[in-house]
Order: structure tokens, then sequence, then C-alpha cells
């Protein structure tokens, strides 16, 4: 069977309008599930995610899975929001996380009577609570946009069944298969393009 890979996410309802008023901004984050992650930009879009971290993650994602993401990979949150209670007290909340991550970021994900606390009167719960909000966003797509938006095919016909050295089945002489019609999937960056282009090569050369 073959699925669309190097896909945006799309979301059920609920998430997909607690969202909206993201789409647009883009995150530098790390994206994971069960089998890889990969740290680089999310955009938040009108139908859901998208971006490289979520395009390559799609690849490696099966529907009903859940994802994980780190929306502040760089930084020790917690740690970061003690060392801010102290040195400045009278701050609010979502002004401190805004340093981190664009204001509307922090609006969406942080619960408005949570974040406009001062820093003085937030518990060690509370910083908890908002650097597992950030730190630990599991989400679970409801599903991608499909071929209609996807990079690249995954699936295709076993590599196994042809030679590496001409594209050529192995069991049917004069059929060749080049490109997405085998089971080869590249990451972003023009691997696929190059994977085309070689294996049409590859078989151009003995056509």
């Amino acid at each position: 069977p073959t699925r669309a890979g190097l896909v945006p996410f799309t979301l059920d309802v609920l998430e997909k309008d607690r969202l909206s008023v993201l789409s647009g901004i883009g995150v530098d984050s790390l994206v994971n599930n069960e089998r890889n992650q990969f740290r680089e930009h999310i955009l938040f879009t009108h139908r859901g995610l998208s971006g490289p971290a979520i395009l390559q993650l799609s690849s490696y994602w099966y529907p009903g899975e859940k994802i994980c993401i780190n929306l502040l990979p760089e930084h020790n949150l917690l740690e970061s929001l003690k060392t801010a209670r102290a040195e400045a007290p009278h701050k609010q909340l979502n002004s401190v996380l805004s340093i981190y991550l664009p204001k509307r970021v922090v609006e969406v994900f942080i619960p408005q009577k949570l974040g406009e606390k001062k820093l003085a009167d937030s518990s060690n719960k509370d910083l908890e609570t908002i650097s597992h909000l950030l730190q630990n966003w599991v989400v679970k797509p409801n599903g991608t946009e499909g071929y209609r938006t996807a990079e690249v095919t995954i699936g295709g016909v076993d590599c196994h069944a042809i030679s590496s050295k001409t594209m050529e089945a192995n069991n049917v002489p004069g059929l060749y298969f080049i490109g997405e019609a085998l089971d080869v999937t590249g990451w972003l960056g023009g691997y696929n393009f190059q994977w085309a282009w070689s294996s049409g090569w590859a078989a151009g050369q003995v056509v």
C-alpha cells in the first residue's frame, strides 16, 4: 500500500479552532513519536500543523497515533522561570514567556488566570504546569492533507524485485520502475528529486 509522505497534519475541529489564531506562526520545535524525532520549525496553519519538522515526522506517523511537541527545545523552562521569579518577582508570567515565544502562542497555550499571575505569586507547581504545557504538548493528528499537498509517496514496488543497476524488474524483462514508483522515500532537502533523476538515468542507460 502507498500513502502520502512529507505532508501537513490536520487536526480535529476543537483543536483546530483553538489554534486558528496562530495560523502563519512558526516556532522552532522538537517533534517526536516512538519512531523518530526532528528538530526544526513547525508552522501553525488554518488546517492544522505544517513546517519542516511536521513534514519530516509525517513519514513516520500512522493514523490514530499521537505526537509530542517541545516548543522550547533549547531551554530548561522550569529553571528559567524559577530564576526569573527570584530576579523579577513583579513580572507577569505571560510577559516572561513572551521572551521565548510569540505572544499569541503564549496566550493560546497558557490559561489566562495562570498567565496573568505575577511570578512572586506563582508556585513551583504553577511553573511546572507551564513548562509541561509548552515542552510536552501531546497532540493527536486527525489525519494528513493527503496527496494534494504531499511532497512524496511512501511505499511502492519492493526494491528487492528490481535490479539496482538498471531498475529493471527481476521477473518481467523490459519492465522498469523509477522514482516514487519504488518503495524509496527520502527526507526533505531534494533527496526525492535526486532519487528520481538518478534512478531515471540508470534506467535510461539501458532502455
